[in-house]
């Protein structure tokens, strides 16, 4: 019976038991597809990460799937992996870039934080609230601000509530799927509340299988993106601002992000956050 070895780490967090849960698992290169997707169907997770060895200059390719498919690219596995890799020795501390759907992206490694620069920001014309809100259980009076899509290589649709609304959130998958959220399959919906230098979100991954996320990379630096497109922080230069996510499921979880903005318009947008191991052992191979 053939294994493979994997460590389980929580991801955005200095504390055991919080922050997001990754599965990454080692020398999956000669498996195929389906054999991964097993495997991360196994763990249970909202991701699980499979380093492989590079072919376009990278430092490493990562493969990223959800219980239920695969993705392009995703925050957490990628801060989580580069950090296991970093302590087998498979990579050096410092400037490492990973190949993965959305291309190539430069991380900084470190043992106590990893960084990660998104994709391209890009943003979404306003979009009406009024099946957003009801998509959540909340009314108009919730709303404060314009929703629109934002990404920085995977997309979601940014929706902005007062401060009290993210414990009181009913949410009705079936409704919010029929609205055609941003990134088709892949994307979700992030309910945001903005306090002019840091957010509390609750985000939805629910078109990949995921129906809320304790922390979300993805869904952090595309909120940088968002911000900038709603003059919510400076159309130019540095803008430093913080995401604590997923406090009403009991795993709070800190990203701490900053966007690069020119001209109005989000440039660049990087993430990072600790990382701390839970778990390890070998799986087999299905």
């Amino acid at each position: 019976m053939s294994e493979l070895d994997y460590q389980v780490v929580d991801v955005f967090t200095d504390t055991a038991f919080t922050g997001n849960p990754l599965a990454v698992v080692l020398g999956a290169d000669d498996l195929t597809t389906a054999q991964l997707q097993a495997l991360a169907n196994e763990f249970q997770l909202s991701e699980t990460a499979f380093p492989m060895a590079a072919d376009d200059g990278a430092d490493y390719r990562l493969r990223i799937f959800t219980p239920a498919m695969e993705l392009p690219f995703a925050g957490h596995p990628s801060v989580g992996a580069a950090w296991v890799l970093l302590q087998r020795g498979t990579i050096e501390p410092g400037p490492v870039v990973q190949s993965c759907g959305a291309g190539l992206l430069p991380l900084s490694v470190s043992a106590d934080a990893v960084t990660l620069t998104g994709g391209v920001p890009s943003t979404g014309f306003p979009r009406d609230p009024a099946g957003l809100l009801a998509g959540v259980g909340l009314g108009p009076e919730d709303l404060d601000g314009v929703p629109r899509d934002a990404s920085c290589g995977l997309g979601f649709t940014y929706l902005p509530v007062v401060a009290d609304a993210l414990t009181r959130l009913d949410v009705d998958l079936a409704a919010l799927k029929r609205l055609g959220l941003a990134d088709g399959p892949f994307g979700g919906l992030s309910v945001v509340t903005w306090d002019g230098t840091s957010a509390r979100c609750r985000v939805f991954a629910f078109e990949a299988g995921v129906a809320e996320d304790p922390a979300t990379g993805s869904a952090a630096l595309g909120l940088g993106a968002y911000l900038v497109a709603s003059g919510l922080v400076a159309g130019d230069g540095e803008t430093a601002y913080e995401v604590v996510q997923g406090v009403e499921m009991g795993r709070p979880s800190r990203l701490s992000c900053v966007v690069t903005a020119v001209d109005g318009a989000a440039v660049s947008c990087r993430v990072s956050g600790a990382v701390v191991p839970v778990a390890s052992g070998r799986v087999r191979v299905p």
